[in-house]
């Protein structure tokens, strides 16, 4: 049971040729996706694609309208289409992709958030590079093309940098106004902690972002967003195997088997967990901006009923932080064995869910956070290599 308990047989030389392995993998799925969304299975990059190409073409209303935007997407060789729902804030990011031919502008948009999302992780965990080079999360939200590379990379940096440049975590966490359920937990976390100048400057950030949107496409565009509400609205509620095992919250996994009264209540008790985390973190680690932020982005997959494992790149922060824990303090029984199933579950999660019948990502998030909060209290030891 040592080889499990211990798990000596993973060192450093081990963990950087496995992680080649995996990253050469990984490169290997992004190209399939890459033939798969110039096809006719589309892919969910054709919403930012198509918000983009309206607005660069000067109508940005018509970002958030059903019918053009399903003519646009299909106008690429897609079957399918997808609603814009992101606020207008986001169209800045999505006009320069929309400029471009579709095919190239899916490469180029991989590989700038990509690249953006592993700066933002190299820059908190620079000797655990090859980690982060590798790590599946990152994976999932590029085959998919996804905005989770650039949230990832927001609450990363926003994370590493508030025990420093809290002005510059603040900001970062404000751009979240691109996908604001991602940074619920962030008021409370600042306030919980004092960290007023980020705290304002998340919110500076964020009506200078929703002014600007305005002042740039028009002051009609805050309506216009509001009408993609129905789409939402109309997302949240399907209650189908398909759309729900590809989320990954409580609400979803419960609600597909049990219903909307026993999934309301998991949610509640899901995103509660997460809140009391955010505003006990700074006790339990003793005002240590670092930890706590490994702790609120772990409970940030707990926070929303809205959530896929696309968005998960942001994982990275709390996984390879209890791996530096381990590092500098020791590892505990059996837990290098746990981080390697945490460092793999948000691609994994997604890829058993379906034979499975269920998605096992919110019990991964809830160990994670476990995992997280349990070194609050771990007294100093001898560093052990990996």
């Amino acid at each position: 049971m040592d080889w499990l308990r211990k798990a000596e047989w993973l060192t450093r030389d081990r963990v950087r040729g496995y992680s080649w392995l995996v990253a050469l993998a990984g490169l290997a799925l992004v190209g399939h996706a890459y033939l798969q969304a110039t096809g006719p299975v589309g892919t969910d990059f054709l919403a930012f694609w198509g918000a983009g190409h309206v607005t660069a073409a000067g109508d940005p209303a018509a970002a958030y309208d059903l019918a053009v935007q399903e003519q646009v997407q299909i106008d690429t060789g897609s079957d399918g289409w997808f609603a814009f729902v992101n606020p207008p804030p986001f169209l800045f990011a999505a006009v320069p992709f929309g400029a471009l031919p579709f095919p190239i502008a899916w490469i180029a948009w991989v590989a700038a958030t990509w690249g953006l999302w592993a700066w933002a992780s190299l820059r908190a965990f620079p000797r655990l590079w090859p980690l982060v080079i590798a790590y599946p999360g990152a994976v999932i939200a590029a085959t998919h093309a996804q905005t989770g590379l650039l949230t990832g990379a927001l609450l990363v940096f926003g994370a590493h940098e508030l025990g420093k440049r809290s002005a510059l975590s603040g900001a970062a966490i404000g751009a979240l106004v691109i996908k604001p359920h991602l940074a619920v937990l962030a008021p409370i976390w600042f306030a919980a902690g004092g960290r007023w100048r980020a705290f304002l400057s998340a919110g500076v950030v964020t009506l200078a972002l929703l002014a600007s949107s305005v002042l740039v496409f028009g002051k009609g565009i805050l309506g216009d967003y509001a009408t993609s509400w129905r789409a939402s609205g109309a997302l949240m509620e399907v209650v189908e195997a398909d759309f729900l095992l590809r989320m990954a919250t409580f609400f979803s996994q419960v609600r597909l088997w049990a219903g909307d009264l026993p999934a309301s209540i998991a949610g509640l008790a899901s995103g509660g967990l997460a809140v009391a985390s955010a505003i006990f973190a700074w006790r339990r680690f003793d005002g240590d901006a670092r930890a706590t932020g490994a702790v609120v982005l772990a409970a940030t997959a707990l926070a929303s009923p809205y959530l896929f494992n696309y968005d998960l790149p942001f994982l990275v922060f709390p996984t390879l932080w209890l791996v530096t824990q381990g590092l500098e303090r020791g590892f505990r029984p059996f837990e290098k064995l746990a981080l390697v199933i945490l460092y793999f579950a948000p691609f994994a999660t997604r890829a058993l869910a379906f034979p499975l019948g269920v998605n096992l990502m919110p019990l991964a998030a809830l160990a994670l956070l476990a995992l997280v909060w349990s070194r609050g209290s771990r007294p100093p030891g001898t560093s052990v290599q990996p």
